[in-house]
């Protein structure tokens, strides 16, 4: 009787740990909207990193860009071989007692980061060997679930000068969600059209910031590690969309605000040096918002609306009693169909939706009907699905 009673128990209620995962699956598909009132948007929070965003509220925020110190540990100064000096990042922000002292800070910031996202939103980290494999590993322990590293191969590095090592000529980001079940944003088809038609991969070839880009005071830079705004916009284009915030906690001369403006997204910064922050400023306050006709990006047809043929109908982009002409085989003319008030088709004795009309008609276990059936549309023949995206863009909210 007892084992009776343990295997219906076992049936009826989920194991612990099952119990658990589904909690934490309707905690990351669930978020939750913060009035957009409640936000800092177009600014940059003064003070310590962690400090501020404690002032953020949770699960507000749809993306986190971070380049924190890297913690690079150099001593003394370097010089080219004619003796010239080197700018190296000596500043103290970037000075830590040990990589304990610096586990902690990033565990630190980490945390508030993860707080203060959406639970479909996502976090980018970029360092160095000198840091980014600790901070990997913290991300993991933390519960983030990494997407890609993706290595910044610099087009024109500065060399190692010293001859001791390979040029260092690469930088190392890390994309993350929330965790695995998040439902992230990722603009696959925008990337693929970025990267003419074809896949973007994890390794991405961008110079540095340099000319007019990089912001000099008297000559000297005004930020040892300004990153080119190249590196953000691909960031921004990948990951988010228009409209969402994007928090950069290690604000410095303002690259993020910059592209977010520029690409129609609201950001907000965190920087505790203040030379760092009116430069930001000005330079955030001199770039020029993309027309909104520019912002939009190609969607996958995957993310794309649905739309069933019988809406093109009843809102009079097809009229019922077109004939529609299927493609032509190799060794069989192109068949031809008449639309019908309720959307489905019929040639000959055959009669279906436009997908099972066309399977039948060639014989064939399955067809997508948007591409198998063609239109005269104003003097041209088209395949439906372009009348669909015309539908689609019509209708843009």
């Amino acid at each position: 009787m007892g084992t009776v009673l343990l295997k219906e128990r076992t049936r009826s209620t989920p194991a612990p740990r099952k119990l658990a995962s589904r909690i934490r699956k309707d905690l990351v598909l669930k978020p939750v909207e913060t009035p957009r009132s409640e936000l800092p948007l177009g600014r940059i929070l003064d003070g310590d990193c962690i400090e501020a965003m404690r002032s953020i509220p949770t699960a507000s925020v749809d993306m986190v860009f971070a380049d924190p110190p890297y913690n690079l540990q150099l001593g003394g100064d370097l010089a080219r071989p004619d003796g010239s000096h080197v700018d190296a990042v000596t500043n103290d922000w970037d000075k830590f007692d040990s990589f304990g002292t610096y586990d902690r800070f990033t565990r630190a910031w980490l945390a508030e980061a993860r707080r203060v996202l959406k639970p479909n939103g996502s976090l980018w980290v970029i360092g160095s060997y000198h840091n980014i494999f600790r901070v990997g590993a913290i991300l993991q322990d933390m519960g983030f679930w990494i997407l890609n590293d993706i290595v910044w191969r610099k087009s024109n590095p500065m060399p190692n000068f010293k001859g001791t090592r390979f040029t260092n000529a690469h930088e190392t980001l890390i994309w993350c969600s929330m965790g695995e079940e998040a439902k992230y944003t990722f603009n696959y088809r925008a990337m693929k059209t970025l990267n003419d038609e074809l896949q973007m991969r994890s390794d991405w070839v961008l110079p540095i910031c340099n000319g007019g880009e990089r912001l000099k005071k008297g000559g000297a830079k005004v930020h040892p590690t300004q990153k080119p705004e190249s590196l953000l916009y691909r960031v921004m284009l990948a990951t988010t969309n228009k409209g969402d915030v994007v928090l950069d906690p290690f604000f410095g001369t303002g690259t993020t605000g910059a592209v977010a403006k520029r690409l129609g997204r609201e950001w907000i910064g965190c920087e505790r040096e203040s030379n760092y922050r009116e430069a930001a400023m000005e330079r955030i306050e001199m770039a020029l918002p993309l027309d909104e006709s520019a912002i939009s990006t190609m969607k996958s047809k995957r993310a794309a609306p649905k739309v069933p043929f019988g809406t093109l109908i009843e809102t009079g982009w097809i009229k019922p009693g077109t004939v529609l002409t299927g493609k032509k085989g190799r060794n069989r003319p192109a068949f031809t169909a008449t639309v019908r008030a309720d959307g489905s088709l019929v040639s000959g004795k055959t009669e279906g939706s436009i997908h099972s009309c066309g399977a039948q008609l060639q014989g064939a276990p399955s067809c997508n009907g948007w591409t198998f059936w063609n239109i005269e549309h104003e003097g041209q023949v088209k395949p439906l699905d372009a009348i669909r995206q015309l539908y689609l863009l019509a209708n843009e909210d």
